[in-house]
């Protein structure tokens, strides 16, 4: 038994020994091998197709074999029968730079440089490494979500969609996420919410977000529209409630018109 030591460097389990045979020159690279200014040789055993090499950030399928300069191997996707994926800026920095060199079905020989290793690392291996790697195919990574902001005033504040929901008062909603049990607040229950509140024409006129902190109050001190929807919610509950003038301020508070709010139920006090 030996260390497999995949080329992520914090992955470290126990496989047996590779049935891939260690290469003549696993010692040191040979005088036909390239070598870059960080220290990395390399030497193509097999020429690829095309052109494109993959990018720093690209998610990349290969096959791969890894020995220490004595020959012992100590990690083989061959051995397992499957080619691996994964990005190629989250490896070694040998395995970062050397991949780069590559083009789709190439083959070849990296001898890596303990400085661009795993540098002394306990429980991985000392030294200079020496891999085999068949570049199978890459591609960029899936762009990262831009997370939503939740001041922005939603696509649909002008007026509910058709698959809002209305009770008789007027007032129409739409759950935004499901929360959790069934115990729902009463009229005068004291609740703690994260909301935010625009104006049909999409303007924010109040938002516990904006400021970074959740509100706690009395159902009993809100705008009826509140009063009302709140009631229908379960903590960690969110909802959307398009409040008609009749349930929010009645032409006599600090906005007019129609209101729509987005409301996190955060708990019931």
């Amino acid at each position: 038994m030996k260390w497999r030591v995949f080329a992520i460097a914090s992955i470290a389990i126990v496989a047996i020994a590779s049935a891939v045979a260690a290469p003549e020159d696993v010692a040191a690279p040979p005088a036909d091998a390239e070598k870059t200014a960080s220290g990395l040789a390399s030497k193509v055993l097999t020429p690829g197709k095309g052109t494109t090499h993959p990018a720093k950030t690209d998610l990349v399928t290969v096959h791969y074999t890894g020995w220490t300069t004595d020959g012992k191997s100590f990690d083989s996707s061959l051995d397992r029968g499957k080619p691996v994926t994964f990005p190629l800026d989250k490896v070694i920095a040998g395995w970062t730079e050397g991949v780069q060199l590559m083009v789709t079905g190439e083959k070849r020989r990296l001898w890596i440089p303990e400085e661009l290793a795993y540098k002394g690392k306990e429980g991985r291996p000392a030294g200079m490494l020496v891999f085999d790697v068949e570049l199978i195919s890459f591609v960029a990574p899936p762009p990262k979500a831009t997370p939503s902001d939740p001041t922005k005033a939603p696509d649909d504040v002008k007026r509910p969609p058709d698959d809002a929901k209305r009770t008789s008062s007027g007032l129409s909603y739409k759950i935004l996420k499901a929360g959790t049990g069934d115990r729902h607040p009463d009229a005068t229950s004291s609740v703690t919410v994260h909301y935010s509140g625009w104006t049909t024409d999409g303007k924010l006129f109040d938002s516990s977000v904006a400021n970074g902190k959740p509100a706690t109050f009395r159902l009993s001190r809100v705008i009826p529209g509140w009063t009302e929807g709140v009631q229908l919610m379960v903590e960690g509950e969110k909802r959307r409630f398009w409040i008609p003038e009749s349930l929010a301020y009645a032409g006599e508070g600090p906005v007019a018109g129609d209101l729509v709010f987005d409301i996190e139920l955060v708990k019931i006090n």
